[in-house]
């Protein structure tokens, strides 16, 4: 009695069941994802919904018309798992459809129907239906393998390539014994121990699937976040905290090795009035525009970020002060000549630049502070110009180019 009631407890249509309950919750955590718009998620929704019918439709098997729980619901699994191909090749930026695929799906239903009406024989339609799956799960495992981010994490990437592997080795494992005659059964839900087995391994990959997808779309959706809490939207650059973090980095550097470490605060001159004269409509686009050009002309070792508003800031290690201001006058020339195309008009953009050198045992506060206030003297000199930060007692020195 027991070994029948562990039988009860594993037979196909509990394994089915198990299977739709996964599929329905993996429906609601994508739909949650909708409006995040992430690409692949639309795809992935849907295979969801066409996977619940169609193994709704193969637990009703003996109970119903075989064109419409064998034939339809061998066809609507097949779309449902290549409609997850498509939505893993979206959500990577490739091309989602080919259509040797879909010529493959039609060959697949045209086998179905030969070998379910003209020459009846399951174990056929078996290894046809399982070389079908074994080819779209191993292609779901090897793009998601390919498309692994080597600079972040990898585990949603690792655990749906792995649940699409172990789908595919369960899928061709058993369309090769069924194909070669190792095993043979009468219908699909027969309860013997290799069909129960490879069920299992066949259909229990699709959940295991569904929630690689769903880690798959957090992960974006994670990875968007940790961009916009780094990254300035407007201007594409760094926002505040990313850059101070890049600099505190950069000063505990330079106070270990003593190499000279250089920052620029920089404020766009005039802006109100761009703000007042063109709106901020107008504005962003000159922060825009400033922000591009200098990100353009800086070396690949220099970090620019936005302080807020239009204030940015440069970075730049193993620079002195002195070289510091070569630097940001050329910066200064190149936006000159570039002007920002406003409503049909050209609008001269300009910049004034504080600058000042790390000194050992300072700290970033300190530093920044120095250089706003040379900023501050740039301004009141009458702006468009680089100004770097002296002793107190002295005068700031302007450094200008005719």
């Amino acid at each position: 009695m027991r070994v029948n009631a562990a039988r009860t407890m594993v037979d196909p249509i509990s394994l089915l069941f198990v299977t739709i309950f996964s599929a329905v919750m993996s429906m609601a955590v994508l739909g949650s994802l909708l409006p995040a718009a992430i690409p692949g998620v639309r795809r992935w929704l849907a295979a969801s919904i066409v996977s619940i019918l169609a193994l709704a439709l193969f637990s009703a098997q003996g109970h119903g018309p075989r064109w419409l729980t064998i034939l339809a619901a061998n066809e609507l699994l097949a779309v449902a798992v290549l409609m997850i191909l498509q939505g893993c090749r979206q959500f990577l930026g490739r091309r989602p459809v080919l259509l040797a695929e879909y010529v493959a799906c039609l060959l697949l239903l045209a086998g179905l129907a030969y070998w379910t009406y003209v020459a009846p024989d399951i174990n056929v339609r078996i290894a046809l239906v399982s070389a079908f799956h074994a080819y779209v799960y191993a292609s779901i495992g090897w793009v998601i393998h390919l498309a692994r981010p080597y600079a972040r994490r990898q585990y949603a990437y690792r655990f749906a390539s792995i649940g699409a592997f172990l789908g595919a080795f369960g899928h061709a494992g058993r369309g090769t014994i069924y194909a070669i005659g190792l095993a043979r059964q009468t219908e699909l839900m027969q309860s013997t121990p290799i069909n129960i087995a490879f069920l299992a391994v066949g259909i229990l990959a699709l959940p295991w699937l569904s929630i690689g997808m769903v880690m798959l779309a957090h992960d974006r959706l994670a990875h968007r976040l940790e961009r916009l809490a780094y990254m300035d939207e407007l201007t594409g650059i760094l926002a505040r905290r990313a850059f101070l973090a890049h600099a505190e980095a950069a000063v505990r550097t330079a106070q270990r090795t003593g190499r000279p470490l250089s920052i620029a605060i920089i404020d766009l001159d005039h802006f109100k009035a761009i703000n007042d004269g063109y709106g901020h409509a107008g504005g962003d686009k000159v922060l825009a525009h400033f922000a591009s050009m200098v990100a353009k002309n800086l070396r690949s070792s220099d970090t620019f970020g936005r302080l807020g508003g239009e204030e940015f800031a440069i970075l730049c290690p193993d620079t002195t002060r002195s070289e510091a201001v070569v630097l940001l006058n050329r910066l200064r020339a190149k936006v000159a000549e570039s002007p920002c195309p406003i409503n049909g008009e050209s609008m001269l953009c300009t910049f004034s630049v504080g600058v000042d050198e790390y000194f050992k045992g300072e700290t970033l506060a300190g530093l920044m502070a120095r250089a706003d206030t040379a900023l501050y003297a740039a301004k009141a000199m009458g702006r468009n110009r680089v100004v770097m930060a002296t002793p107190l007692e002295d005068r700031p020195v302007e450094n200008d180019i005719e």
